[in-house]
């Protein structure tokens, strides 16, 4: 088996955001009101690395709601209307946590979610786990492969427009207009292949279906019955569901986990696994030496542990040495 790698921050501890008793008083009363009584008890979320407030919020009366705010003035708040419009409009078969309400106050913008009894996927990865999130992610892309009007009037852009707009780094790199990012030894010998890999992958990945698009371990719960959720719909898009498996498998790849095997039931073509691997490893390196982030602190070790394991997984497919 593959040595286990895992990251230096663990992704339950990864966010850093205000306490409940930090937020505005004026919103905090609003938001009781929302809930129908006051707020005897707040869990922050422990995962994420975004620093606007999500916690778990328990009312007097023992309802609870999983609660994120975030200023006006800041692009999150938009991020979570948008994430309010997607999750109303999912269809039933997908397990994600569906709005209660939104609300504008006190120059906030909130989101009020279900509430999942739950807990992230620990790192290395269990199979059980594993398997849950996998299933929970197939059932899913079956009832997204022909989204609805609904959906698709939000305005989901196309992975492959995503993939030469936003990861294309080793072309840059390749052709001398951005600089290349710390990364494993074997990566200055292989630019031209890395490159040619990502500019085949937007063809590979074009779809009509809808993806999560930003399927990991901190973006799932698995609540107590085993069933995973998936969480923190923001970004989705229109393409192959193969490219958000591939995306989930990087952190059971650093888990020594036999990932082309999980992979192998999503027809993903071998060329767009690899360019995916590439594209995704060159973007999070590269975003990795980017210095300080305005975002959580341990982003930058995120992107840096994701990308090297990507990397990884494309050397042992391509037998590279790694």
């Amino acid at each position: 088996m593959r040595a286990v790698s895992l990251p230096e921050v663990a992704y339950g501890a990864t966010a850093v955001r205000p306490d409940w008793g930090e937020l505005p008083a004026g919103l905090r009363d609003a938001i009781s009101a929302r809930l129908g009584g006051p707020v005897t008890a707040a869990v922050s979320a422990g995962g994420g690395f975004t620093r606007a407030f999500a916690a778990l919020l328990t009312t007097a009366s023992g309802d609870r709601a999983f609660v994120k705010a975030a200023p006006l003035t800041e692009p999150l708040s938009d991020w979570y209307a948008r994430e309010a419009a997607i999750t109303a409009a999912l269809p039933p078969e997908v397990p994600a946590a569906r709005p209660r309400w939104t609300l504008a106050a006190e120059g906030h913008f909130v989101l009020c979610l279900e509430a999942v009894e739950g807990r992230l996927p620990a790192l290395p990865w269990a199979p059980a786990d594993l398997s849950a999130a996998l299933s929970a992610w197939e059932a899913s892309a079956a009832a997204l492969s022909r989204p609805s009007a609904e959906l698709l009037g939000l305005g989901l852009p196309a992975l492959g427009d995503i993939v030469r707009d936003e990861l294309s780094w080793w072309s840059e790199i390749a052709g001398g207009r951005a600089p290349l990012p710390p990364a494993p030894a074997w990566v200055p010998g292989r630019l031209d292949e890395l490159a040619a890999l990502e500019r085949g992958l937007p063809a590979l990945v074009a779809g009509p279906g809808m993806l999560h698009g930003d399927l990991r371990v901190d973006n799932l719960l698995l609540d107590r019955g085993g069933k995973a959720w998936l969480c923190d719909w923001t970004w989705p898009c229109l393409g192959e569901p193969w490219f958000d498996t591939v995306t989930l498998l990087i952190t059971a790849y650093a888990s020594g986990l036999d990932v082309d095997a999980a992979l192998s039931g999503w027809h993903a073509p071998p060329a767009g696994v690899d360019g995916a691997l590439a594209a995704l490893g060159g973007y999070w390196l590269t975003r990795a030496a980017g210095g300080p982030s305005s975002a959580s602190p341990h982003s930058r070790q995120h992107q840096r542990f994701s990308g090297e394991q990507a990397l990884g997984w494309l050397a042992e497919r391509r037998g590279w040495a790694s």
